[in-house]
């Protein structure tokens, strides 16, 4: 039997797939073929994602100095001739956040999104608007894409702040010559469109009743054609679906595809709500979230009981596989399962300063190591059989305190608490 090398796939996704659009589709069906291809069967489940088209973005330092920017989806609109106000720079220290009132005022952050708490602050001193910034003061304009994130439903449900992103080198230039007023115009019209995750299941020859979730998000950002993130975690399971597929599990195995994990994890967000009712019989998810980086790092982050952590290092030792592992919330697909009191791991190869990057149009195939990426996806297959072809499954499904806490945190729904 000719050996499949999940690799090559790469070449056949390699381009822009943000969340809802039409290639992201095309990336689905791409996905599902190459699944027929090794014998299995995929389905697409579509869900609801948010969408905007901005219209007008416009940005003016002192009625004279424009600076390009782009504008937010679902941050809301301004009037036709925007809105004019004191800007300040905000750097977010706790300090300052008691002292400074955002009223009437425009706020430049040294940010690439509006952290949660500021939002907040400025929906209650009834800020202007928001500058975030990406990029760095090194690179030229070329260099920096201007990508601003969707507002996500947390903030804007609470309501709405105009907010554009520029490049860092330009906010600087702003600070340097102490412009004191910004006009922000920002026009768009926000709808929905629709995203999916493509699903693909082998069954168990013992505990059929017993299921163990594969998951990756296939999405990427614009500009990006998400070869690093997250197109080596699409070729993993492709890898291990084949080999399961030719190693017959003794559990069931479900693979997921997700859609638009970069706008929230929604994919995985809407595959636990869709399958409310099979939760209880899924017993671990494993999430693979960029592997292969020439320059990098393997992890392995555990939401679950730190005997997790302590199993993974112990493989890990006794097949010489350097890795490091940790209890934590990894922001990817895992999370959504987390929520719902499933033990999950996030593996990844992190990439080191310097190397391999996402995020933007840098993110491309010359950074990738085909031999890295085998020893990450032989270890996972190694580790995961041991789970899967277990007599008594090793995992006992408990979320501890301390997870359900970080869970709590990462979305939103309690506030950390201040260090002292």
């Amino acid at each position: 039997m000719k050996n499949y090398h999940s690799f090559n796939f790469l070449k056949k996704i390699y381009f822009v797939r943000t969340g809802g659009s039409s290639e992201e589709l095309n990336a689905a069906n791409l996905i599902a073929e190459e699944v027929k291809s090794l014998g299995g069967d995929a389905h697409l489940e579509g869900f609801d994602v948010d969408y905007s088209e901005i219209k007008t973005s416009k940005l003016i330092f002192d009625d004279k100095y424009e600076v390009e920017c782009a504008g937010s989806g679902y941050s809301g609109s301004t009037k036709d001739e925007g809105v004019k106000g004191e800007v300040i720079y905000f750097a977010s220290n706790d300090e300052e956040f008691k002292m400074v009132s955002f009223k009437d005022k425009i706020i430049l952050l040294p940010t690439k999104r509006v952290p949660h708490k500021v939002y907040m602050k400025g929906l209650k001193d009834g800020a202007l608007g928001f500058i975030v910034t990406t990029g760095d003061v090194y690179r030229n304009a070329k260099d920096v894409d201007l990508d601003p994130y969707l507002n996500r439903e947390p903030e804007y449900k609470e309501g709405y702040i105009p907010t554009v992103m520029i490049r860092m080198r330009d906010a600087e230039k702003i600070i340097e010559r102490g412009y004191k007023t910004a006009n922000l115009t920002l026009i768009s019209n926000d709808s929905k469109r629709e995203s999916h995750d493509v699903v693909a299941e082998i069954k168990g020859s013992e505990y059929p009743d017993e299921i163990i979730t594969f998951s990756a998000h296939y999405d990427s950002v614009a500009f990006s054609k998400g070869v690093f993130d997250n197109g080596t975690g699409v070729i993993t399971l492709l890898q291990l679906f084949d080999y399961y597929k030719k190693n017959e599990p003794k559990r069931t195995l479900r693979f997921i595809w997700c859609g638009s994990e970069e706008m929230g994890l929604l994919g995985s967000k809407a595959y636990v709500n869709m399958h409310e009712d099979e939760l209880d019989k899924i017993k671990l998810n494993i999430n693979i979230d960029m592997v292969a980086a020439t320059l990098g790092y393997d992890i392995a982050c555990v939401t679950g009981e730190n005997d997790i952590v302590n199993y993974i290092k112990f493989v890990s030792r006794e097949l010489g596989f350097p890795i490091h592992v940790y209890q934590g919330v990894y922001s990817s697909d895992s999370t959504p399962f987390a929520d719902k009191g499933i033990p999950a791991i996030s593996f990844a190869r992190l990439a080191k300063n310097g190397g391999a990057t996402i995020h933007s149009h840098n993110d491309v195939i010359e950074r990738l190591s085909e031999p890295n990426y085998i020893k990450t996806y032989s270890f996972i297959i190694n580790l995961a059989s041991r789970f899967i072809n277990a007599c008594y499954f090793p995992i006992e499904k408990k979320m501890p305190d301390n997870m359900k806490d970080e869970i709590d945190y990462y979305l939103l729904r309690k506030e950390r608490p201040e260090k002292k």
